[in-house]
Order: structure tokens, then C-alpha cells, then sequence
């Protein structure tokens, strides 16, 4: 299990950040939660289908290994994805294209980049760099890192110990789910003001606190540089707080998770 206090190993590792608009790749120094190559950012092809984005993801992150001048066959990878993740699979495709569904992500991309890799869902990957380099810091109890963007993730900590796959983007609000309405994208989509979509997010939130109770939630993804426009806004109990990594939070987390499972010689990294 991932927890977002333990020492992180010395060393390196590639973080991929697979969203619904851009892939994001870099290589990470795992230790101080920095990137220590160019940041490179490919747009999402469409459709985004398995068999297209999974070579885009193999030659960027060989491109991101050249660049930063490692040479390394030992240096793992960790990816980010959009779904619910599941050794390596990924077992649902609510935002992304449905042939994601039951497929084994972590297998191809091993195969394809002769390295270690580690998949897992983008929201944790995100909320355990918060955890430990961020705005989670120290943090106990129960936290919630939320990522608005094209969707709501939602990554869920309990005494800094990674709880996955929470997904709580897909509560149910009204009768739908609650990032139809909480989703960055929905204020752009719907061209809604900073306060009418702050209270569309203040309810999702409401319903969060109310069924686990958190001492701290942190907003992440790109909306956060614009925190001042509707964290004042909101009027739920527990604390709010901007994402201090915004946008380098899923390549930073994902690196981590994969060079800590690396280190513990996880077997599903070179199944």
C-alpha cells in the first residue's frame, strides 16, 4: 500500500499524467518531488483509444529520458489514468474511450518499454505527491485531494495512508453524477460564473463531508491558480485548501508510486 508519508527511495523515476486533453510526461526526482527534465505535454489523440495512446505514451516517455540525458533500463515508470485501476488494468472508462475498459495497461506497456511500470488511478497519483510534497503535509485523519478538470478525481487519505480508487466523482447528485456539475470543464461548458459553479461544487462537497467526514480537502488540477474565485465561496465544515503542485501533482505521484514499488520489488512491475 502507498502511503504518503513513508521516506522516498532515493533515485529516479518517469511520472506519465494521461487526461482526457494532454499527456504529460516528465522525469522526477522521487526524493524532493521535482522534475528534473523537461515537462512534455502531448495532446490526447482522438479518439483516444488503447491502440493509439499507448505508443504516444511509449515514445514520449523515451523522448523525456533522452532529453533529461538518463540512459537507464532500470528507471520505472508510472502512469496515471483517468479510471478506476486495478493491478494494472483498467477496470472502468467513464471519461475516457470505452475500448479502456478491462485493459491491461501495465502488461503492454511493459512489453513495449522493456522497464518497469506501475499504473494506477490519476486522482491517487496527484493526491500522494499533495500528500508528501504539498499542501497535505503532515496532514492526519482523513483528506481528500480533488482534481477538477474534465471530470472530478478524487484521491482519499486516511492518517497519510492511500485509500484507492475512491472515485467520487460519481456520487450521485440529482440524479446524475455529482462532475456533470463540479467538473472545471462544467463552468466553462455551461458558461457559468465563479459563484454559480463555487455552489454547484459546494453541494458535491457537502455530500463528501457527509458521508466520511474529512479534517482537510485540497482542490487541484488547473482551476487551483484561480483558488481566490471560489474557495471563499464555499461553506462546508471542513478546511479547504488549494493544491500547491497543481498541474505537476499526476507526473510527480505516479513517479513516486512507481519507484517505491519498484524499490519493494513488486512482481507486478515485470509481470
Amino acid at each position: 500500500m502507498a502511503t504518503a508519508d513513508r521516506p522516498a527511495p532515493e533515485g529516479i523515476a518517469v511520472g506519465v499524467d494521461v487526461g482526457g486533453s494532454g499527456i504529460k510526461v516528465s522525469v522526477v526526482d522521487v526524493v524532493h518531488g521535482t522534475l528534473i527534465g523537461p515537462r512534455l505535454r502531448i495532446a490526447t489523440p482522438q479518439p483516444s483509444t488503447p491502440d493509439v495512446v499507448v505508443p504516444v505514451i511509449v515514445r514520449t516517455v523515451r523522448r523525456a529520458l533522452k532529453e533529461a540525458g538518463i540512459d537507464r533500463s532500470d528507471v520505472a515508470v508510472g502512469v496515471g489514468m483517468p479510471a478506476v485501476v486495478i493491478d494494472g488494468v483498467t477496470r472502468s472508462a467513464a471519461n475516457i474511450d470505452p475500448m479502456w475498459l478491462d485493459y491491461d495497461l501495465g502488461s503492454h506497456l511493459r512489453q513495449a518499454m522493456k522497464r518497469p511500470v506501475y499504473v494506477l488511478n490519476d486522482a491517487d497519483a496527484a493526491g500522494l505527491a499533495e500528500m508528501r510534497f504539498g499542501a497535505g503535509v503532515g496532514e492526519r485523519g482523513v483528506v481528500f485531494v480533488l482534481t477538477l478538470g474534465t471530470g472530478l478525481g478524487s484521491g482519499m487519505f486516511n492518517d497519510g495512508v492511500l485509500v484507492p480508487n475512491s472515485e467520487l466523482g460519481h456520487m450521485e447528485i440529482r440524479g446524475r453524477d455529482a462532475e456533470r456539475r463540479s467538473a472545471a470543464v462544467a463552468r466553462t461548458r455551461r458558461g457559468l460564473s465563479w459563484k454559480a459553479w463555487a455552489s454547484d461544487l459546494d453541494e458535491h462537497l457537502h455530500a463528501i463531508d457527509k458521508l466520511f467526514s474529512p479534517n482537510l480537502i485540497i482542490l487541484g488540477g488547473g482551476v487551483s491558480k484561480n483558488a481566490d474565485k471560489f474557495i471563499p465561496r464555499l461553506t462546508i465544515r471542513p478546511r479547504v485548501v488549494p493544491a500547491t503542485l497543481r498541474n505537476d501533482a499526476g507526473i510527480v505521484g505516479a513517479a513516486m508510486a512507481a519507484a517505491e514499488r519498484y524499490v519493494d520489488g513488486d512482481p507486478t512491475l515485470k509481470r
